[in-house]
C-alpha cells in the first residue's frame, strides 16, 4: 500500500499544512476566548460615590465555620425577586454559590465568579449529576455590582424567584440549602470545573420571610438571658449543650413579647441552633445541670422540660408576638424551670473556644389581652406508625378532626400566628393544611426542604384563622434508601416524628391534638401479611409493634398495602387537654377525614400568574 503520491507538488504540501494550522488556531482560540453568556465583572460601570450594598440587607448568615463566606439578602414580593449580597473576606481565584434539593453538589443552580487568568467573570451555571459544571444558557442571575473594599469583596445580584429555567432552583416558602465553594485555580473555561474537587460547604436558611414590620415594645419590657454558663466548646464536630436555669424568685405571670439570640462574639458560624424549653409544672424540683445533652448520666428529670418557649437558628432574626398576644411565663401553676439547648457545630474542630450564648427572653408585666399558647398537630410519637425500608419517598399524615376541634376551640376560634415543623432524621418535607368543609382552604406552613438540622420558629406570612370543626392535616416526606430495616415513630433520633407546633391565641385548653391507625386495623395488615408471605406462625399480638414490622419481607407490595392501611384505616385521635388527659367523647376508631378539592398549586410571573404577596397578621376583632 502507497502511502505517499510522489506526484504531489510542494505547493500542495504547502497549502495542506497551512490549512491544518489555521484550524488548530481557530481551535485554541475557541478555547480560551470569553464565555458569551457571563459577565465580564471588569467591565462594570463602578459608581464610587454609592454604598454598597445600596439597599438594606436585613438578612444575613455566615456560609462557612471561619465566617470568611456571609451572605445577606432582601426579598421584593412587589418583582418576585431576591437581592443577594456575598462578602468574601479574601477571595484568589472565585467563588461558587448555590442552591439544590437538599444540599447536594449534583444538579444544583449555581452562580460562579471566576478569573480566566486575564479577566474575572460572572454566570449563572448549573452542576450535572456528576458535579461538572456548564454555564446556563439562560442567564438568570443579574449582576449589579462587584467591588473590593477594606473588610473584603463584595458581590451584589439579584434573581426571580421562579425562572421557569428547569436548571434553576425554585425559591419558596421553606428550607434553602445553600452552598458554596473557594476556586483553588483559574478556570480557562468554567466547563474545567468540577464541584466534587474543591472545598465546599453547605448552610441552611430561611430564604423567603414576612415583610411585615416589627411591633412596638412596651415601655415597661423587662428581659431575661438564658444563655450557657461561659461554656468550651468541646472540640468535636457536633454537641448539643444543656443548661438548666432558675426563673427570678416569686416571678409574677407575665407575658412574653419577643425573643431574640444572644450569640457571643466570634463563634456566630459555630452556634447553630438554640432552643428553650419550660419544665413541667408536675415536677416541682430540677437539679443544676450544664453538661451534654447526650450525656447518659444527666438527671432524669431534664427529660420533663419539653415545653418550647423559645426557638433560635441560624440566620433567624428577633420573633415577635402579635400585638395582642404574649407566651405566658411565671406565676401560680407555671414552673420554676427553663432547660436551654445549644446545639454547636464545629467542623473545625477548634478547641478552648467559650461560649455563653442563648436566648434573651424580653417579657412585660402588664398582660396583654390574650395569653398565646402552643400546639402539637401531625402524629403520636407511638411505633404504630412506620415507614418501610429503601423508600425514595414515602408519606405520613396526622389529623386534627373536626370532632376536635368542634370539641374544644371558642366559637370565634383560634388565630395561628407560628408554626415550628420537626421530624427526625428520615423526614424531608412537612405540610399542614387548613381544610373547611372537605375543602382544603390554605396552608399553614409547608417547608419540602426541610431539614431535622434546621429547626425554628417560623413566623407565617399570612395569620390563620382555625374555626371549630374545621380540619388540620400535617403530612410528612420520608426518605429510607439508606436502610434497610423499618423506621417506626419514637423519640429516638434514628425512629420518626411527624410535628406541627403551631403558635396561636388565644390559648384554649387543647394542647395536643394528634392521630395513629388504629391498632386493631394494624393488626388485620400483618396478619395478612404474613398469611400472604406463607408465615402461618403469625406471633401478631404476642410481641411489640416494631418487633411485628421487622418481621415482615418487605417490598413493594407490602409498603403499598401498609400506605392503604394508613390512608383509608379508621384512626384514634388523641384530643388532649393542657393536664394530658383527653377531652370528653369517643376518640378511638374515628373515620380518616375527607377531602374532596385541593388547593392549586401557586402559578409564578414566568408560568403566567402571580404569588400572593405577604400580608399583615390581622388581629381577631
Amino acid at each position: 500500500m502507497r502511502i505517499f503520491n510522489r506526484n504531489i507538488r510542494l505547493q500542495d504540501v504547502t497549502v495542506l499544512y497551512f490549512t491544518a494550522l489555521a484550524a488548530l488556531m481557530v481551535i485554541l482560540v475557541a478555547s480560551y476566548q470569553a464565555p458569551t453568556n457571563a459577565v465580564d465583572v471588569s467591565s462594570l460601570k463602578s459608581t464610587p460615590s454609592s454604598p454598597l450594598p445600596p439597599l438594606p440587607m436585613p438578612f444575613r448568615v455566615p456560609l462557612d465555620p471561619r465566617g470568611e463566606l456571609q451572605l445577606a439578602w432582601n426579598i421584593s414580593y412587589a418583582n418576585q425577586e431576591i437581592y443577594m449580597a456575598l462578602k468574601v473576606a479574601q477571595i484568589r481565584y472565585g467563588v461558587v454559590l448555590g442552591m439544590s434539593d437538599r444540599g447536594e453538589l449534583t444538579n444544583a443552580d449555581l452562580v460562579v465568579l471566576w478569573d480566566s487568568g486575564t479577566k474575572s467573570y460572572f454566570g449563572d451555571a448549573w452542576s450535572d449529576s456528576e458535579g461538572h459544571v456548564s454555564l446556563d444558557s439562560q442567564q438568570d442571575y443579574k449582576l449589579i455590582e462587584a467591588k473590593q473594599k477594606t473588610d473584603g469583596f463584595y458581590l451584589l445580584f439579584k434573581r426571580p424567584f421562579s425562572t421557569c429555567d428547569p436548571r434553576d432552583y425554585l425559591i419558596e416558602d421553606g428550607t434553602v440549602h445553600v452552598i458554596y465553594g473557594f476556586l483553588d485555580q483559574r478556570l480557562a473555561s468554567l466547563e474545567q470545573l468540577n464541584l466534587s474537587r474543591i472545598h465546599t460547604g453547605i448552610q441552611r436558611v430561611l430564604m423567603l420571610r414576612p415583610d411585615t414590620p416589627s411591633p412596638t415594645l412596651p415601655p415597661d419590657v423587662q428581659t431575661l438571658d438564658v444563655v450557657a454558663p461561659n461554656v468550651i466548646i468541646p472540640s468535636q464536630e457536633t454537641t448539643y449543650w444543656c443548661f438548666i436555669q432558675k426563673l427570678p424568685e416569686n416571678m409574677p405571670k407575665s407575658h412574653i413579647v419577643m425573643y431574640e439570640s444572644v450569640i457571643t462574639p466570634g463563634n456566630e458560624a459555630i452556634v447553630h441552633h438554640i432552643e428553650v424549653f419550660e419544665c413541667s409544672p408536675d415536677v416541682r424540683d430540677v437539679p443544676e445541670y450544664s453538661g451534654s445533652c447526650d450525656d447518659k448520666m444527666k438527671p432524669g428529670k431534664l427529660n420533663f422540660c419539653r415545653h418550647v418557649l423559645a426557638a433560635w437558628a441560624m440566620g433567624a432574626e428577633a420573633f415577635y408576638y402579635p400585638p395582642d398576644a404574649g407566651l405566658p411565663m411565671g406565676g401560680p401553676g407555671s414552673s420554676r424551670f427553663l432547660r436551654l439547648e445549644v446545639h454547636y457545630h464545629n467542623p473545625l474542630l477548634i478547641s478552648g473556644r467559650h461560649d455563653a450564648s442563648g436566648i434573651r427572653l424580653h417579657y412585660t408585666p402588664s398582660l396583654r389581652r390574650y395569653d398565646a399558647g402552643i400546639m402539637e398537630l401531625g402524629l403520636v410519637y407511638t411505633p404504630i406508625m412506620a415507614i418501610p425500608p429503601k423508600q425514595q419517598t414515602f408519606y405520613l399524615t396526622g389529623y386534627c378532626t373536626s370532632k376536635c376541634t368542634q370539641t374544644a376551640l371558642p366559637s370565634g376560634g383560634i388565630y395561628i400566628f407560628a408554626s415550628q415543623l420537626h421530624t427526625h432524621l428520615a423526614g424531608h418535607g412537612v405540610r399542614t393544611v387548613l381544610v373547611r368543609g372537605g375543602k382544603e382552604l390554605e396552608v399553614v406552613q409547608e417547608d419540602q426542604h426541610f431539614s431535622t438540622h434546621y429547626q425554628t420558629i417560623r413566623v407565617l406570612r399570612k395569620m390563620v384563622n382555625v374555626l371549630p370543626g374545621d380540619v388540620l392535616i400535617t403530612k410528612c416526606t420520608y426518605n429510607t434508601e439508606d436502610r434497610s430495616k423499618p423506621t417506626v415513630g419514637g423519640f429516638g433520633i434514628m425512629e420518626e416524628m411527624c410535628v406541627n407546633y403551631i403558635h396561636y391565641y388565644p390559648r384554649t385548653q387543647l394542647e395536643l391534638c394528634k392521630s395513629h391507625v388504629d391498632p386493631g386495623y394494624l393488626q388485620k395488615y400483618f396478619n395478612f401479611i404474613n398469611r400472604f408471605q406463607g408465615n402461618d406462625q403469625c406471633v401478631c399480638g404476642e410481641v411489640s409493634v416494631t418487633e411485628q414490622y421487622s418481621q415482615l419481607q418487605w417490598d413493594m407490595f407490602t409498603g403499598e398495602v401498609l400506605d392503604s392501611l394508613y390512608n383509608t384505616a379508621p384512626i384514634s385521635m388523641h384530643c388532649n387537654q393542657s393536664s394530658a388527659r383527653l377531652f370528653p367523647g369517643e376518640w378511638d376508631n374515628q373515620p380518616v377525614p375527607v377531602v374532596t378539592a385541593v388547593l392549586e398549586k401557586p402559578r409564578y410571573p414566568c408560568e403566567g400568574g402571580a404569588v400572593p404577596t405577604s400580608q399583615p397578621l390581622t388581629p381577631p376583632v
